[in-house]
């Protein structure tokens, strides 16, 4: 068994879903390793990361357009408001979603499926550098 870690850097320009999809199968194809587990870590509060479908823009507004009805910025209900109106919707979109994804390596890549792809979720308004690490085990 071998382990490898890398770190995908992401500069956002504003809440949206950012596919990372192509940094993650460039870096899977210079590891050298055919199977195993990938394992996705985000390192921030106000963003997250999902896997979703990377064919229609589409449902990526309609993504947003739902979190949007369901997490309000400046809702009333919300007392920590440090950074703006869309800090605390920011933290609990990222309570909703997922901060860590685990994908199978299989023949040197992930095991996606035909239209899935791996995507950052920015929560927040303000541009903002992010941080993924990647861990991968196998052989």
């Amino acid at each position: 068994m071998q382990q490898k870690t890398h770190q995908i850097r992401v500069s956002t320009h504003g809440r949206q879903l950012y596919d990372i999809t192509p940094q993650l199968l460039s870096w899977l194809a210079s590891c050298a390793l055919q199977t195993g587990l990938i394992t996705l870590y985000i390192q921030h509060t106000s963003a997250s990361l999902l896997i979703n479908e990377n064919y229609d823009h589409d449902v990526l507004v309609d993504l947003e357009a739902f979190f949007n009805r369901l997490v309000p910025d400046g809702d009333p209900l919300f007392t920590h408001t440090v950074e703006g109106a869309d800090d605390m919707p920011a933290h609990v979109r990222t309570a909703l979603t997922q901060t860590h994804l685990s994908i199978p390596l299989l023949q040197g890549s992930a095991a996606l499926g035909q239209w899935q792809g791996v995507f950052l979720y920015e929560h927040r308004h303000e541009p903002s550098q992010r941080n993924i690490l990647v861990h991968v085990i196998g052989e």
